[in-house]
Order: C-alpha cells, then sequence, then structure tokens
C-alpha cells in the first residue's frame, strides 16, 4: 500500500529543520573532519589500494546468528550467501515487534522493491526517496514518529534525493525549482520529526562516497541502526578526484569512517562487470552493495 506525500510542504520544513537542527548541532559540537587513513604500505601503489578495499569490502565483520533476507518477514540462519542483501535479526539490534520503526530508502531504478517489502512487512513506518517519480504529491505528512504511528506499514513516497553538501545557510526557494529537491539526511529527518532510522537503504548511483562522508563527519550515523547500500568502483563518484591511488584511499577512508562510526558490515554481494577505476580484473566487481548493522545504538 502507498501513501502519496505532500513534497513541497516536506521541501519547506526541510528548509526550515536545517536553520533549526543542524546550525544548533554545530554550534554544540561543532564540524567534524573525516580522518584520512595511511596508504596501504606507506606510498601510493594502484595494486595495494585495490587489494585493501576489495579485503576489505567482501570480509564480514560481524557475524549474526539469524538474518533477515530480502522479501522475508521471518528471520533465518545464516548463511545466506546468495542474498543481495541481509539484515542483522540479532534481538540486541533489531527493533522489538511492539515498537515503532522507521525506515528511509533512497532509489532510482526500483531496485529497493524487496527492502520496501520486507519493512513493510515488519510493520515500519516507510519512506521512499526517488526524484523522478511521476506520482502526484498530495495526502498530509505527519510531524513526528508518534502522529505516524498509525501508517506502519505503508509506503510514503518523496519526489527527493540526498544531498552531500552543508553550506551555513540555505535561503528558502519555490517548491519545485530544481536546487530544493536534494538536501542531507540530517534535513530530512528533522522535517519528518525522525530521531532514529531503524533501517535505510540506498543505492545512490556513485554520490555515495560523499554523502556517507557527509554523514560521518555531521554525525548522522549515530542515528541509524541498519544501513543497506551499493558502493559503486567503476569511476572515482560525484566531486571525488585525484589519481587512481588517492581515489582507493579514500574510498577505503570513508569505509573505514563508517566503521569508526559504529556501522559493522554483516554481508557483502558483488555486482556485475569487473572493472575499477577502469582497470579491468577477474577478482573485482564494479559495485558491490553492503549490508551493516550499527553495534553501538
Amino acid at each position: 500500500m502507498e501513501e502519496e506525500v505532500q513534497d513541497g510542504e516536506l521541501i519547506r520544513d526541510v528548509e526550515r529543520a536545517y536553520e533549526d537542527e543542524n546550525e544548533m548541532h554545530e554550534r554544540q559540537v561543532g564540524p567534524r573532519v573525516m580522518e584520512m587513513q595511511p596508504w596501504a604500505v606507506n606510498k601510493p601503489s594502484f595494486s595495494a589500494e585495490l587489494s585493501r578495499i576489495i579485503t576489505y569490502i567482501t570480509r564480514p565483520q560481524l557475524n549474526c546468528s539469524r538474518v533477515l533476507p530480502p522479501g522475508k518477514a521471518q528471520a533465518v540462519p545464516p548463511p545466506m550467501a546468495s542474498a543481495r542483501w541481509l539484515l542483522c535479526a540479532e534481538d540486541w539490534l533489531f527493533p522489538a515487534a511492539d515498537r515503532p520503526c522507521v525506515a528511509y530508502s533512497f532509489s532510482l531504478d526500483g531496485g529497493d522493491t524487496d527492502f520496501l517489502s520486507t519493512v513493510s512487512r515488519l510493520g515500519c513506518e516507510t519512506h521512499s526517496f526517488d526524484p523522478s517519480t511521476s506520482s502526484a504529491s498530495v495526502g498530509h505528512l505527519g510531524n513526528s514518529l508518534a502522529s505516524n504511528h498509525g501508517n506502519r506499514g505503508v509506503v510514503s513516497q518523496h519526489k527527493l534525493w540526498l544531498e552531500w553538501r552543508a553550506p551555513k545557510k540555505r535561503r528558502h526557494r519555490p517548491s519545485g525549482s530544481p536546487s530544493g529537491v536534494s538536501h542531507t539526511l540530517a534535513d530530512i529527518m528533522a522535517a519528518l520529526g525522525h530521531h532514529t532510522v531503524h533501517f535505510l537503504y540506498a543505492d545512490l548511483l556513485s554520490a555515495e562516497w560523499r554523502v556517507f562522508q557527509n554523514w560521518i563527519e555531521v554525525g548522522t550515523l549515530q542515528n541509524i541502526h541498519h544501513l543497506v547500500a551499493t558502493v559503486h568502483l567503476h569511476w572515482a563518484g560525484f566531486e571525488v578526484g585525484g589519481s587512481d591511488e588517492e581515489v582507493l584511499r579514500y574510498w577505503f577512508s570513508v569505509l573505514w569512517g563508517l566503521e569508526a562510526s559504529g556501522l559493522h558490515m554483516i554481508h557483502s554481494s558483488s555486482g556485475e562487470g569487473h572493472t575499477v577505476l577502469k582497470h579491468t580484473g577477474e577478482n573485482v566487481h564494479s559495485s558491490y552493495t553492503l549490508s551493516w548493522a550499527n553495534i553501538r545504538h
């Protein structure tokens, strides 16, 4: 079941929330800069950097005794090697059945269908974000988790996307303007009245690296309990520059920052293609879908 929402109103709420919430956060804790990790072998080396990051993203860091695979409503014991993604269903990591949960999905290609089905079956208040959707925007947007409690299991669609830039001031713009479609995750959560997102799916088509960096530096990750995301390796990504060795080192630093923020990988699934930064290899893939659980929530 899908509920369409008033996204012009949400965009205005997001912009107000940015000024009210994010600037207050900056005044309280100050900006944080993501730490760049040392070179794999103390000097730039494409083979060493590639080996390090591929090893890292293909070796899970957390073993779960029960997992929830795509499209399922009941947890099962591992292994589920063929699954594209998994949710760790350990009691200490999973929301209780009698407690409300919130799920966000950011996808342009409809690849989140199984994810939306899964979190809807869990009874989560679910929000799907896709700026290309042609759905009409009608209805009412609740202002808090409590007010949306009656929408558990319903998918609310938003014509919005993720942004990684966080300027100090963002002037109000007319709804429907192109520059008003993208916002940071912290902005969106504040506008929807959500302190926590229990399940988040993201296929950002090479924008994930800068978005992840924003989450690390702003501190958003402490409020995400489970993350499923696709990382793309065939090119550097939006606003990522430098030599191939520098790009690989940056990617690894981002992934390390996710782990340092409490996210431990539970599952890795390779995608199509065998090209990394225009280099072809038999034992590498052009994309990987990674599943994390936050052990610090």
